[in-house]
């Protein structure tokens, strides 16, 4: 079983690589365009010349022979044939390896995530980067958790003069998870240092974090429940779903819904 799935890679692999090929135009990369050519794209040297690897290096990759293939060669693969950075990842996990972190991004909302948060209404809904810091909220969101400023972390909360998210009913019962959840994302990105910053400056400030953090617990879940206690509609209660966008992979979008059988949405329009 486990070697028919790495036959049916390296046959992905080959495949992939040919159409990737066949695609470039010759004059794309500073080839001459006027010679005949019994095939579309480039050659399999003209790849291997771009790349600077060798060609029978190359042509065994492409065949998707049983070599062992380094991530410097990937790349270069990558940059020669102009893949993307999709088109990158895939080839690295066609090859047997795990892809490379992406860069951090700025910090700016794309205005299509903008309108999705938006049309969420009247639910609260938000956008945060990679390292919890917020982004944008819609209006609800501010309305449920007060005056919400950009770049305040969801782990303020464990902070003396509280977070954004202070109002959140049950903090303590609630902080390991939420804990857990920042180390799962903050292994996604193992040469992103400002997550070692934001886990030694909350460690200083706040035992309570610092002694969850030592328990090593992990959890990645997009589903959870939020509890808040608004200071005039009183208590409320969320169902809270998160999900990445996969153009904008360091955004993380968190929808809230009122949780069926409480008053919350009634609460929620009065408040």
């Amino acid at each position: 079983m486990k070697e028919a799935r790495h036959e049916q890679r390296r046959e992905e692999l080959r495949d992939f690589l040919r159409s990737r090929r066949a695609r470039l135009p010759p004059g794309e990369v500073g080839l001459p365009t006027g010679e005949r050519r019994r095939t579309p794209g480039l050659r399999r040297e003209e790849v291997a010349a771009l790349a600077g690897i060798g060609l029978t290096w190359y042509t065994w990759l492409e065949q998707g022979r049983r070599i062992s293939v380094t991530t410097a060669v990937l790349d270069a693969v990558g940059r020669a044939l102009r893949l993307d950075a999709a088109e990158r990842a895939h080839l690295y996990r066609l090859a047997g390896h795990v892809p490379g972190e992406p860069p951090a991004q700025r910090d700016v909302t794309p205005e299509s995530v903008v309108r999705v948060v938006d049309e969420w209404l009247p639910n609260p809904a938000y956008v945060l980067d990679r390292h919890w810091r917020f982004l944008y909220g819609n209006r609800a969101v501010h309305t449920v958790f007060g005056d919400v400023r950009a770049t305040e972390s969801c782990l303020d909360g464990f902070l003396p003069a509280d977070g954004p998210f202070h109002h959140m009913r049950d903090w303590e019962a609630m902080a390991p998870s939420l804990v857990a959840e920042f180390r799962a994302d903050a292994a996604r990105y193992p040469g992103d240092m400002e997550f070692a910053r934001i886990v030694a400056r909350l460690s200083r400030r706040s035992e309570a974090f610092a002694g969850l953090w030592a328990r090593q617990e992990v959890k990645d879940t997009a589903l959870g429940t939020k509890r808040v206690e608004h200071p005039s509609a009183g208590y409320l209660r969320f169902d809270r779903t998160t999900f990445r966008v996969v153009d904008h992979p360091d955004l993380r979008i968190t929808l809230l819904l009122p949780r069926p059988g409480t008053d919350t949405r009634d609460r929620l329009g009065g408040s």
